[in-house]
């Protein structure tokens, strides 16, 4: 599976410091059970990288045609 392709799982994500000056991206779902820990930097790093994401998802997002004209 790519991260163009769509699937029917579905998951909880949260995101939190850790007690040990980590952050955590935690996921959960029927049959998954991910704790991830990631220094400070990193997790910097990868909120930079999801915004980056979303902000280019929103000009291609704006980009679509939108549906016939009317006249």
């Amino acid at each position: 599976m790519g991260i163009n392709s769509e699937s029917d799982l579905s998951a909880n994500l949260q995101i939190g410091p850790t007690t040990l000056g980590m952050v955590r991206i935690y996921i959960e779902g029927d049959g998954i059970d991910l704790p991830m820990d990631f220094d400070p930097e990193e997790a910097i790093e990868i909120a930079e990288e999801i915004k980056a994401a979303a902000m280019q998802a929103q000009q291609m997002a704006s980009k679509k045609p939108k549906g016939p004209k009317k006249r």
